[in-house]
């Protein structure tokens, strides 16, 4: 199935390459040189998933990442020459799915665009609803998150860790469990950024850290949720 995707590069030279092959696999792409233009037409449009560049001019990619996700949980995956692992969670906690480092490959590039736009297909598979105790509903395939009937956004990466977590109550799992099971075997990012996304899970939902949270730390080996019930 065709999707439609949006490209904000200031290099325009990087920004005809991903376009080009992501005709060649049979999508399509549009170009925004710079962060202001780019967050307007994702406004205007209908992306499936966003390629990002993180350093643009008029608007940081992180800032267009953050205004994004205010009312959008397509995939984004940013492309950046900035490789610091500080970089990397900076482009985590404003709200991107995955992050490639230029200079890239192209094909691997694909790779991970057929991964994310795969994962946003999946999400949808299981039809039974997963329930938190009693005031939290995260319902598979309609891509939601409810605290106490108010519906909660969560990012694209940031859905698959708690769904997937909530649908095994009590099983303890380690980051790499997180990137294997929940994200996927082509989510390459470091094993660390899992606490970011638990990190921004416990801030949307309000989640303490300690017993009376719904994502309890388990020192030393990962995280688990209890008290759920289907």
């Amino acid at each position: 199935m065709e999707m439609n995707i949006l490209i904000i590069e200031d290099e325009r030279a990087i920004a005809e390459v991903e376009k080009a092959y992501i005709e060649r696999d049979g999508h399509s792409a549009e170009i925004a040189g710079d962060g202001v233009t780019g967050l307007a037409m994702f406004n205007s449009g209908n992306f499936d998933l966003v390629l990002l560049d993180l350093m643009l001019p008029g608007m940081a990619g992180a800032d267009v990442c953050t205004e994004i996700r205010r009312k959008s949980n397509a995939p984004i995956i940013m492309v950046t020459a900035k490789s610091g692992e500080d970089d990397i969670v900076a482009g985590l906690d404003a709200g991107a799915d995955d992050y490639i480092v230029k200079p890239f490959s192209p094909r691997i590039l694909m790779a991970r665009i057929r991964a994310n736009l795969r994962r946003g297909g999946e999400e949808g598979a299981s039809t039974g609803l997963i329930k938190v105790g009693s005031s939290l509903v995260i319902d598979p395939q309609n891509f939601t998150v409810k605290k106490n009937g108010e519906e909660i956004s969560l990012t694209r990466n940031e859905f698959m860790i708690l769904s997937k977590m909530a649908s095994r109550p009590e099983k303890t799992w380690s980051r790499d469990d997180l990137i294997t099971y929940a994200l996927g075997y082509e989510y390459e990012g470091f094993e660390r950024s899992i606490d970011s996304y638990i990190k921004n899970i416990r801030k949307k939902l309000c989640d303490a850290e300690h017993d009376n949270g719904y994502i309890r730390t388990v020192h030393g080996f990962g995280y688990k949720i209890s008290d759920v019930s289907k």
